[in-house]
């Protein structure tokens, strides 16, 4: 069943269908208590392998972001990889980390805007378009790899801004051309992403007039294979803890968050959504708004709520789950819970990629592994660089070279603190 985008909303039928797009991809989850969630996913979920960036404006230098395995893949490490084939693996929980103003946001805005754009979406319909800024060529390099077809693919794009009155700042593509090579050719993982010396499978045509200006080719190869980026963009979630669905949470998910709740269930009538709420030993609450939810229950909880629930679907899907500042309103272990969910291969069985940002040293201790954190400092731009780059041995106690200073710019500076200490004691004298 195609929907339009347009279209999706909330279906009513004799059974509740609850339904939310995923980029364009339309999930249905049907309510029976009966039986277990149903999920029909349309499509395909392709894998995101590297992206390179030039001629951003806020970053001092190329993007280089690499979601594979890196360094070598010992036995006891698989359980926490994703296997896509033969010795190749991927990351399955991503963090980004540096102190405040490092330019993590704007990492994970160009993170988003490739998925979006390998996923068909227009981009100026992107929320995250604005980090292109003004530029006058963005050249994006988006790897991937396709298991419909079995194939590596590299899709480069060049983007240029326009400047209007009427409509502020839109964005159109240049040029874009698209290279395939099967797996079977790959023989090592170095030579994985090189395409030296082929000729495109595909190049953009001035010719297409039925292709919109600010979408990809990848539309075409995308309704040929069927396939899809599944994408959970939480970042307008970062500070704002308002739930985005009217539908019940898993319960596992409810106590594992606040043991005092005893049930929360949405009911849909006349053409209004209303919610009760029971705390153990108490009496019921009925509200009609979820708003109102933050009058009885914590930040952290809606928001876990929201990052759980969400979470589920994208393991069940096989996708990718984006979060900001991903420790705001939780303690450590309920954020240690969530990365260990994706860390575990028994559990994500689909490869399912969560990507977040943090301020905290304390959660690279959870990694096995430096090739899944990557550092973001700005020192007169953004850059971001591959913990195994610095760090060549696992074993080190990541927090404690983070915070001693030696991986270099991840503290406010001796003479800022000094600075900000003399401020502060002059303004009490």
């Amino acid at each position: 069943m195609k929907i339009p985008k347009e279209k999706c909303g909330k279906i009513k039928t004799e059974k509740t269908l609850i339904n939310y797009k995923c980029s364009g991809i339309l999930f249905m989850k049907k309510e029976n208590k009966n039986t277990k969630n149903v999920y029909n996913l349309l499509g395909v979920v392709m894998k995101l392998l590297r992206i390179t960036a030039e001629g951003l404006p806020l970053f001092k230098e190329k993007l280089d972001l690499s979601f594979y395995a890196q360094q070598r893949v010992s036995e006891e490490h698989k359980n926490i990889l994703y296997p896509l084939f033969s010795n190749i693996y991927l990351n399955s929980a991503n963090g980004f980390i540096g102190i405040n103003a490092s330019g993590k946001t704007s990492v994970l805005k160009v993170i988003l805007l490739v998925l979006e754009m390998i996923n068909n979406e227009p981009i100026n319909h992107i929320e995250t378009r604005d980090i292109l800024g003004d530029a006058k060529e963005v050249k994006l390099n988006m790897y991937f790899f396709s298991r419909k077809s079995n194939e590596i693919c590299r899709l480069a794009t060049i983007i240029t801004s326009h400047k209007s009155k009427s409509e502020g700042v839109s964005y159109s593509i240049v040029s874009e051309s698209l290279w395939t090579k099967n797996v079977d050719e790959v023989t090592t993982r170095k030579a994985m992403l090189d395409f030296g010396g082929r000729e495109p499978a595909m190049i953009r045509s001035s010719q297409e007039e039925f292709l919109s200006d600010d979408v990809s080719i990848m539309i075409a190869r995308n309704k040929k294979t069927k396939e899809h980026a599944c994408i959970v963009n939480l970042l307008k979630y970062t500070n704002e803890n308002v739930l985005p669905f009217v539908e019940d949470i898993p319960a596992e998910v409810i106590t594992f968050l606040d043991s005092t709740i005893e049930r929360l269930h949405f009911v849909e009538r006349d053409k209004r959504t209303f919610i009760h709420l029971k705390f153990k030993g108490k009496e019921e609450i009925l509200l009609n708004n979820p708003v109102e939810l933050n009058n009885y229950l914590s930040s952290g909880t809606v928001k876990g709520m929201i990052t759980f629930t969400l979470a589920q679907e994208v393991l069940q899907s096989g996708g990718y789950i984006v979060v900001d500042e991903v420790e705001n309103h939780f303690n450590k272990e309920i954020v240690t819970t969530l990365m260990r969910f994706f860390m575990d291969n028994k559990l994500n069985k689909n490869g399912g990629t969560l990507i977040f940002s943090t301020h905290y040293p304390e959660l690279l201790d959870e990694y096995d592994r430096n090739d899944s954190i990557f550092i973001t400092r700005n020192s007169n731009g953004i850059t971001v660089e591959n913990l195994s780059n610095i760090l060549k041995r696992n074993d080190i106690k990541k927090s404690d070279a983070y915070q001693s200073g030696f991986l270099e710019g991840t503290a406010p500076t001796y003479e800022a603190y000094m600075q900000l200490k003399k401020s502060i004691a002059a303004a009490l004298v």
